[in-house]
Formats: structure tokens, sequence, C-alpha cells
């Protein structure tokens, strides 16, 4: 059977390329070998948020009287049902893409498949079988897995990655998680918050590393308020598997020290998963892990195209899914507009959350830009407040010379749901002066970026 395109991978990016492929009236197939839905559907995006839900749930369950609530009796975890609630939600979702597909028509090759020189695509079922499926386009979208360290070897009981810290059969008492991007973050904050000692060690002076200073800062505060015990400059040297757990090594700035945990979690970034996938027989080009593609994620061969954690660029769903969509309208001979790659938001979803998109303030700095800031702090702001949540600001960055926004930096309760604005913000162009003038409606959140940008211009009402 031919078809128009085959995608390889069933992740944020591979299912949304195959459904758009679909609306535009091409024959498509998708090849999968797992379940559908990829990485971030099942043990990443989606899981970990309802980790993160039942984690905030027993903290404010536990701080009711903090709101004028008295709960008689003692509020216990129960970890299983945390893991058995979340196992069925991303099970559902799953369940919900391959409905999707069925409903357009995509076919589903179950097996690992392979690319092959003449736009072929070669499939190996769970029993070994192989079969060949020819098609006019293909697309690589087989995404990335938790990248493993000689020194941090995982063997999924004591030294494990972020699949298995979402389904341990029991809370480990203590944890040590190496690495405080997103995910370690992420795991930091939901363990801390169920009761587990967890210790987390990073490599570089700020925890969340890519973010902008002050919100580096602002988490470490807030973790460290919550007893998360954070090591910023500290790197893990060495473990040793015990009867009773791991005694690691770590090189902290005062020296080396011996830090024991149940668990440790390794949580220092992804690995491309382009090996044993036909790329060099199909003579596509890679460098330094990814798949070189142009700005329409062509690779270096014809009729092969590659898309999300596999190619450069940041590693998130939601991006993929975009590049998805351009790859496929490109593909069907539309004129789709290729992505602002400075444009595109980053949350990480511990408490507070974080949101950010543009330059950092020192990026804007460093490439010479004359800039206004401002910031607005949630403790001033009268919804905070009332949620009991006032840790961190709004932090707007503004080109003093044309009044463009460079940056936004956001840490607090729902930011993830607030840096939408300042990415349409970029993309039509819009000047700070037209946020200020925009009227937000109070008492909200959302306020804030309003009063920052308020700020940059010397015009604050509600803080100095």
């Amino acid at each position: 059977m031919k078809y128009d395109i085959i995608i390889i991978g069933s992740g944020p990016g591979g299912y949304v390329a195959a459904i758009r492929a679909a609306q535009l009236g091409l024959k498509t197939a998708i090849v999968e070998r797992s379940k559908l839905g990829g990485i971030c559907l099942n043990w990443g995006c989606i899981p970990i948020k309802a980790l993160l839900k039942s984690a905030q749930v027993y903290n404010y369950l536990s701080h009711s009287s903090d709101y004028g609530i008295q709960i008689d009796g003692e509020i216990k975890v129960d970890f299983k049902s945390i893991i058995d609630r979340s196992r069925t939600i991303a099970d559902g979702m799953s369940r919900g893409v391959e409905f999707l597909l069925k409903k357009h028509k995509v076919d589903h090759i179950r097996g690992f498949g392979k690319v092959k020189p003449g736009k072929l695509v070669e499939v190996k079922d769970a029993e070994g079988n192989i079969s060949n499926f020819s098609t006019k386009h293909i697309i690589i979208a087989t995404g990335a897995r938790s990248r493993e360290f000689p020194n941090l070897k995982q063997d999924g009981r004591r030294i494990i990655g972020y699949k298995e810290a979402m389904t341990l059969p029991e809370q480990p008492k203590s944890m040590i998680i190496v690495g405080s991007g997103a995910i370690g973050a992420e795991f930091a904050y939901f363990y801390n918050t169920i009761g587990t000692q967890v210790t987390l060690v990073e490599m570089v002076p700020n925890i969340v590393p890519f973010e902008d200073e002050e919100v580096s800062k602002q988490l470490a505060r807030s973790f460290k308020k919550s007893k998360i015990i954070v090591k910023t400059a500290s790197s893990l040297e060495s473990v040793e598997i015990t009867d009773k757990g791991c005694q690691a090594l770590v090189q902290t700035k005062k020296g080396e020290e011996i830090i024991e945990a149940d668990i440790i979690l390794s949580a220092v970034g992804v690995q491309t998963n382009i090996e044993n996938i036909g790329l060099e027989e199909t003579g596509i080009e890679t460098n330094k892990g990814k798949i070189v593609v142009d700005e329409f994620y062509k690779t270096s061969v014809d009729g092969y195209f590659a898309i999300g954690d596999i190619i450069p660029g940041p590693e998130l769903a939601h991006l993929a899914s975009h590049e998805a969509i351009v790859c496929v309208e490109k593909i069907a001979a539309m004129k789709p507009e290729p992505i602002d790659y400075g444009n595109i938001s980053a949350c990480t979803y511990t408490n507070p959350e974080i949101a950010s998109v543009g330059l950092t303030e020192a990026q804007a700095i460093e490439k010479d830009y004359k800039i206004k800031i401002g910031k607005f702090p949630f403790m001033a702001s009268g919804k905070a407040n009332a949620s009991g949540s006032r840790d961190g600001f709004v932090k707007i960055i503004i080109d003093a010379d044309n009044d463009l926004i460079l940056g936004a930096h956001l840490i607090g309760e729902n930011v993830t749901e607030m840096i939408s604005e300042i990415v349409v913000a970029r993309k039509m162009n819009i000047k700070g002066h037209d946020i200020l003038h925009s009227i937000h409606p109070h008492p909200t959140m959302s306020e804030a970026i309003m009063e920052a940008v308020a700020n940059a211009y010397g015009e604050a009402i509600h803080v100095l």
C-alpha cells in the first residue's frame, strides 16, 4: 500500500502531523511500537501534571487552617492511589489519540519503524515480522529518552529516570535528584510536598539554569522554604549501592560530601532516539545527535523530514506540535510561516510555577539592547494575597528604543496560564504601552503583567 505520508513516532509531533495530513486529504499512516501519544502523553507532560495536582491538593489540605478550614484527623498520602490516578489519566489520553487517528482514517502500523532509501519505511512488529511500506513523504518524529551518564547508570531500581519516578511501587523516604531543569525541579516539588526528603543537585550556580537569574533565585528560596535541600555548583561524582539504598559522593562548593538516599533520580537531560532508524543508510545528515533540517523540516535527503526533540531547538511538546503543522502544510504545497524560535514559551510546573519567553535580562544586555525593566511582585497583588500564593513576580524586559517586548519572566501561581499574553504580544509586535493601556480585569493574577509594564515606564500605581 502506498501512502502520501508516513510518520514514525506518535508523540505530540507525530500524531499532530498525522491528523493535520489527514485533514488536508493526504493518505496517512503512523508507525508506533508502544502506546500512542509518545513520551509526553504517556511518561512526560500529562502524567507528571497529574502527580503535581495531587501534591497541590495535599498541600492545600495540609494548610487548610490558613484559609479558616479545620480538618479533623490525619491527612495521609496514599502513594499508590496517586500513581494509579496519574497512569489512568495518561491511559485515557492515549485512547483519545487513538480515537482521533481512527476518526481521521489514519492507519496505525504497529512496530519499530526504520527509514530506507527510496522513500520506504521498514516496520518490525512485536513478533519480529518485517514489512515495507512505500510513501511519497516520511516524517521522522521519534523523540527522546532519559540521558544516561557513565557515573550515573540507571538500574531502574535505585538509580532511576523519569519513567520509574512516575511508577515507583512505594514512596521513598529520601531522594537525590540530579539536574534541576524542568524535569528535576518538578519531581523535586512533587516528592518533597508529599513527604519525601529531597536533595536537589545542580552543577551550575543556579537551579532551572535556562531561566532568568532572578527567577532561578526566587525558586531556590521557595524550595528552601519548603525544606528541599538545594546544592548548586555541585556535581555527583559517584554512587555506591548499599543494602539500604544509595551513597552518593557529591562535590560541593565546600568540598566532598557523602549523601545517603533511598533513590537517586537522574534528571540531567534527554537523548534523541535516532539510533538504528536507518539514517546512515539513507544518507540523512546529523550533527551533535540531532537531525539537520531546514526551516520547513526537510532533511538533507529529498522526501524525508524530521520534527520534535530530534532536531535542533528546545525540547518542548507544544513546539513539536507546531513544527508538525508547518511541516505537513509545506508538504501539502501550502504557504506556512516559518516558526520564530525566539518566541517559544517555556513552562515549569513547580510551586511556584515558572513561565518565560524571549530574552533574559543577561541576554538582552549581552546583545547590547538599551532596556527598560519592569517588575511586579505578587505580594502586592490582591488576587495573590487572597489565594495565599504571594511568592513570585512578573518581570518584563522592554526595548527602550522601540517599546517592543524583548522578554518576560514570570514565577508564581498560575503563571503558565498567563505567559500566552506575552507570546501573542511579541508575535504581533505589540508595544509595551499597548499592554499598559489595555485594561486588565481586577482582581486577577494576569493584571500583574500590566503592572510590571507600568513599572518599566515609571508609572506603577501599586508598587514602588
